[in-house]
């Protein structure tokens, strides 16, 4: 919403908004001249053309029924992004189950670099940009497209990259054949000079090239076919990898990260396809990935406590999201691991209880939180301690604490000397880094 509203300000539109709570974003857009008012302000509704409205924004809200009232036009976020997507030339969007976050990040910052001028949306704050987004010069629009609720059909593509497809959003699309045809749908709106990156290592992925009207590009570690390939990986000290990437079996260049983990090497190597694609000179690509050191909220450091125990916090909700952080730790030195996690959404811990099982034993130490509502009532008959009941029935021991401050206290007595504390979900328990490490 932030970032849509910085774009409209640019073109010259009176921008004013509301938000139920003081935070960063709300400074940064009163510090642009936009009036933004903590609370509700239906004088403002009242003179407006349009009200653009988040989905976490309820019909009953004061402000949509005084809308409402007034006969003034009301436009959920997915509908009015979609709008915006048709007023550039170049919309570039970044989708899939995983990684979207991080990848869009990856190629605005490749984008920026090459001084492309592009206009940005991030879903979290990316420090080079002092936001989560920017307002450009150029035709070049990047963003995040979401599959849930199918929100990224709305939108008007030229360019996209497709990460990964898994189970997820269950809530909405049932069963995974849903899914996958959203995805169907979705490269079929790229025109016939689009461009589409495809993970080749993902074979659900891979199969919509047989949907598209463009001929894709494709990327993998393992597929020998694939267009890009990253091949002698190496890791540092801190997990960090190193890897030579090739172009149509031909060398391109050797790149550096300053994220960990194998799915970053993916994630890096579908923004290499596609600025290449775009001309991007591979200097100005490779010093971009060398300066990404995550986004928000993406295996992000937090700080040390006693005993040389290093805490991070991850946004990862989904267990294959789980895994890739647990692989990533393996590439680092450390003692041992403690996982402290909390399930985001009744059904999404009801749909994979199994694979968050299995995706949790990859920790040496496991705590589990109560589970974050976000969207839902628990019409689910399902709880935290049903997770924590199958750890412990396989013989992973794991602790049930829902409260902050027992958890904080509990690993403060129980970690030793070159631990790692992952903190881990979608929800309020990137509080307990915070609070570990103050």
């Amino acid at each position: 919403m932030s970032g849509i509203a910085a774009i409209l300000k640019n073109w010259g539109f009176h921008v004013t908004g509301s938000d139920t709570s003081d935070c960063e974003n709300v400074k940064a857009l009163q510090q642009k001249g936009i009036k933004v008012t903590v609370g509700h302000n239906l004088e403002d509704v009242a003179n407006c053309d349009v009200v653009v409205y988040s989905a976490a924004v309820k019909q009953e809200d004061p402000e949509m029924l005084e809308a409402n009232r007034l006969h003034i036009e009301t436009i959920e976020r997915a509908d009015f992004l979609g709008a915006l997507t048709r007023c550039y030339q170049d919309t570039i969007c970044i989708s899939g189950t995983h990684g979207k976050t991080t990848t869009t990040s990856m190629v605005s910052l490749c984008f920026v670099e090459a001084l492309k001028e592009p206009s940005i949306q991030v879903g979290a704050y990316l420090k080079q940009l002092n936001g989560n987004y920017l307002v450009g010069n150029s035709e070049h629009f990047i963003i995040e497209a979401c599959e849930y609720v199918e929100s990224f059909l709305k939108f008007s593509p030229k360019a996209e990259i497709i990460l990964n497809i898994d189970n997820d959003h269950l809530d909405y699309f049932k069963t995974f054949d849903n899914i996958k045809n959203a995805f169907i749908k979705y490269v079929k709106l790229l025109p016939k000079d689009g461009i589409l990156v495809l993970n080749a290592d993902d074979a659900n992925c891979l199969d919509l090239a047989n949907h598209a009207e463009v001929i894709p590009i494709t990327y993998s570690i393992q597929n020998k076919s694939a267009d890009f390939q990253a091949v002698n990986i190496t890791f540092d000290n801190d997990g960090f990898p190193e890897f030579d990437v090739y172009y149509k079996d031909h060398f391109f260049d050797r790149i550096k990260l300053s994220v960990p983990g194998t799915h970053n090497i993916l994630n890096s190597l579908s923004c290499i396809a596609l600025c290449t694609a775009y001309g991007i000179d591979k200097k100005d690509i490779k010093t971009a990935l060398l300066k990404f050191t995550g986004a928000h909220r993406r295996f992000e450091f937090k700080g040390k406590i006693a005993g040389n125990v290093s805490v991070y916090d991850d946004y990862g909700h989904h267990p294959t999201e789980i895994v890739a952080i647990a692989k990533s730790l393996s590439h680092k030195s450390y003692h041992q691991s403690w996982a402290i996690f909390q399930p985001h959404t009744y059904s999404r811990t009801k749909n994979l209880l199994a694979d968050f099982t299995n995706a949790l034993l990859n920790f040496d130490h496991v705590i589990v939180l109560d589970i974050y509502a976000a969207r839902e009532k628990n019409t689910y008959g399902i709880s935290a301690k049903d997770l924590v009941d199958h750890l412990n029935a396989i013989g992973k021991q794991a602790d049930y604490i829902p409260d902050f401050d027992e958890c904080v206290h509990f690993v403060k007595n129980h970690v030793q000397e070159n631990d790692i504390v992952m903190t881990l979900g979608a929800g309020t328990v990137t509080q307990i880094g915070s609070m570990l490490v103050d």
